[in-house]
């Protein structure tokens, strides 16, 4: 479908891809990954056509369309409803549609044989392009990514930037191209958007290339991982946790064979030093240096999994109690976040506070800042020093400082080399140290923006989503970091992997109100998923004169009874669905043989009224089904919980 050959790209003189290869089939999930500035987001550049090689090709075969998802598209704004934006995928059923409103305007004044052909055409091509059920479709995905009905008829201007994202996506999903190409797609997502994202890009027909820095997203998705390293793309066939283990004994083997060659290396070369002045040798001699002049170098392995050997200490010991949310309440107009909460921070409390966009996440972190206005009391706890660290703090650090600068003026009394040392467990090495914040990209801002919070010696930290527009490799050191953090944190994230190894509690918002689950996350999930399948409450505090057995089945015998009237309204819902689908069927026979009477040819009005009815009774009759089809799940799944 397509194919790289003997890709070159370079930055100056700076080579991001020498004779770089890669040979992409139809229906391949690809994740592209390495380490920032490899060239990941340029490699998607130059399949696009945006950027040019400057040796090699890129060829794609003729029926092979091609659409990209890029960070740039957050700043793309319109004054159209993001319904109408997402719809703009439909290019041909766009003009198909006016060209049938066209026509049938004309015919009501002016009527022409010709006309009534063309209607004919343009309507069997717009049916069988599935024009009449392409809003459905469009709000379908966007609910999906996140949206509620109301909001499609939203302003995209009106949205943020990572909202603005989700609708670009939707278009794209529904442009459906051979190739689909998303660069960091999560970023922006929550996770039940995550994991729709997940679930549709398994049902994906076409190819798909996706960079990502989030582990089970890859091993969700793919099923060929492409490591950007040395100017090369290097190939796994599996997915990320495949990868893992088989690079490790691929780095195994490699480093066997450089250890082997360059001791064959040194033992000729003191063959040639002790024998080229002897002439009985030199035959010997000038072969083994033409063998050495001919030798494929095998490259030594470099070490990725860098290790933070920094201890990120702190003077002042809080007391037991970081902090105390007693009777919060928040809302912003009518949207209510909080009602009546409370919540407790121990000393040792690694919380993540996890959930989808919109339920008040970020809002629940300004709280615990103190930088959010609310009723109710906020109790900070004794000695408690914090810090803070949001994406919109990267535009805080001064871009004409150096790192070394910018860690001084964190506030602490550490020496420069060991200021050095924290920028090296943090990817910057040598001479980077004086890089100037001003040159550094969007990832690398945020490594230097973490290291300060680090540095601060405070010994309660809030992060907000600090794993956005990191590498792997850069994920990995934050965990390691703050899994040698000795004091407190509240982590809001959407990245699984990292939440996974940080936490060992779960916050989450539910009913306006801040739950906890003691345990790490897949501990959490495990007991999400159960309480999910038997439509059980969230489990409560029991006291210790209460029998575990019988509270089980009291909750038990709550979730049949309510399970079975769900029910009920279901099966009544599917029938009523039932008689309308029926009697819609009914309309359209009977307006098919009205369009199929050559009479009302004749008679432009009737011929305009007739198709009108024809295409709304058509649409109808799609979303009826639609809706008869998503009722028999919901009620299968109902009933499946309670057998």
């Amino acid at each position: 479908m397509l194919s790289i050959n003997n890709l070159s790209f370079y930055f100056g003189s700076r080579p991001m891809y020498y004779e770089a290869n890669l040979h992409i089939k139809p229906k391949d999930k690809i994740g592209l990954i390495g380490a920032n500035g490899t060239g990941k987001s340029t490699l998607l550049r130059l399949i696009s056509g945006e950027y040019q090689p400057d040796g090699g090709n890129i060829s794609k075969s003729g029926n092979c369309t091609i659409g990209f998802l890029n960070q740039d598209l957050l700043s793309y704004q319109s004054d159209e409803s993001i319904l109408s934006v997402a719809m703009q995928a439909f290019e041909r059923q766009n003009f198909l549609q006016k060209e049938i409103d066209r026509i049938l305007h004309k015919m009501e004044t002016n009527y022409e044989d010709t006309d009534v052909d063309k209607l004919a055409r343009v309507q069997d091509e717009f049916d069988a392009l599935g024009g009449y059920t392409m809003q459905s479709e469009a709000e379908a995905i966007l609910e999906g990514l996140g949206f509620t009905t109301a909001d499609l008829s939203q302003p995209l201007r009106t949205f943020s930037g990572g909202w603005r994202m989700r609708v670009m996506l939707a278009k794209l999903l529904l442009q459906r191209p051979s190739l689909l190409m998303l660069d960091e797609p999560t970023n922006h997502l929550d996770l039940p958007s995550i994991e729709w994202v997940e679930n549709y890009i398994n049902n994906y027909e076409g190819a798909i290339i996706v960079v990502s820095h989030d582990r089970y997203f890859l091993d969700n998705t793919v099923n060929t991982i492409v490591e950007v390293t040395g100017s090369k793309l290097i190939q796994y066939s599996g997915n990320y946790t495949f990868y893992v283990e088989e690079k490790a004994m691929r780095n195994e083997i490699q480093k066997g064979a450089y250890e082997n060659q360059q001791a064959m290396i040194r033992q000729t070369e003191r063959f040639i030093e002790r024998f080229k002045s002897k002439a009985t040798k030199a035959r010997q001699v000038q072969s083994r240096v033409k063998s050495l002049a001919r030798l494929d170098v095998i490259d030594d392995v470099i070490d990725e999994a860098a290790k933070v050997n920094f201890k990120f200490n702190f003077g002042t010991q809080p007391g037991r109690f970081i902090m105390n949310l007693e009777d919060v309440s928040k809302a912003y107009g009518s949207k209510r976040i909080l009602s009546g909460t409370n919540a407790v921070i121990e000393r040792g409390d690694k919380i993540a506070l996890i959930g989808a966009n919109g339920k008040g996440k970020s809002t629940v972190l300004r709280i615990i800042a103190g930088t959010e206005n609310l009723d109710g009391e906020r109790k900070l706890g004794h000695n408690v020093i914090d810090s803070f660290f949001a994406q919109h703090q990267l535009e805080s650090l001064d871009v004409n400082n150096t790192l070394l600068d910018e860690l001084k003026m964190a506030g602490t009394a550490k020496l420069e080399t060991e200021l050095r040392s924290v920028l090296g467990c943090f990817l910057f090495t040598g001479e980077d140290v004086f890089k100037r914040i001003k040159v550094l990209s969007g990832g690398e801002k945020s490594r230097v923006a973490l290291a300060k919070v680090l540095i601060s010696e405070a010994n309660f930290l809030l992060l907000d989503e600090p794993t956005n527009h990191l590498d792997m490799m850069s994920v990995n050191i934050l965990i390691q970091a703050l899994q040698q953090y000795e004091g407190s944190y509240v982590v809001v994230s959407h990245d699984r992997f990292f939440v996974s190894e940080i936490a060992n509690k779960i916050w989450y918002i539910e009913d306006e109100q801040i739950k906890e689950y003691p345990g790490t996350y897949d501990e959490y999930e495990i007991w999400q998923a159960e309480r999910q399948a038997n439509a059980a409450p969230a489990p409560v505090e029991k006291k210790a004169e209460a029998p575990k057995v019988e509270a089980k089945t009291q909750v038990s015998d709550f979730a049949k009874k309510e399970a079975q009237k769900q029910i009920k309204k279901l099966n009544q819902k599917v029938s009523d669905l039932e008689d309308k689908i029926s009697k819609l069927e009914e309309n359209k026979t009977d307006l098919e043989h009205q369009l199929g009477d050559p009479a009302i040819y004749n008679d432009s009005a009737a011929l305009a009224k007739a198709n009108a009815s024809y295409q709304e009774v058509q649409q109808n009759l799609a979303q009826a089904n639609q809706d008869w089809e998503s009722a028999m799940i919901e009620l299968e799944e109902v009933e499946a919980s309670i057998n």
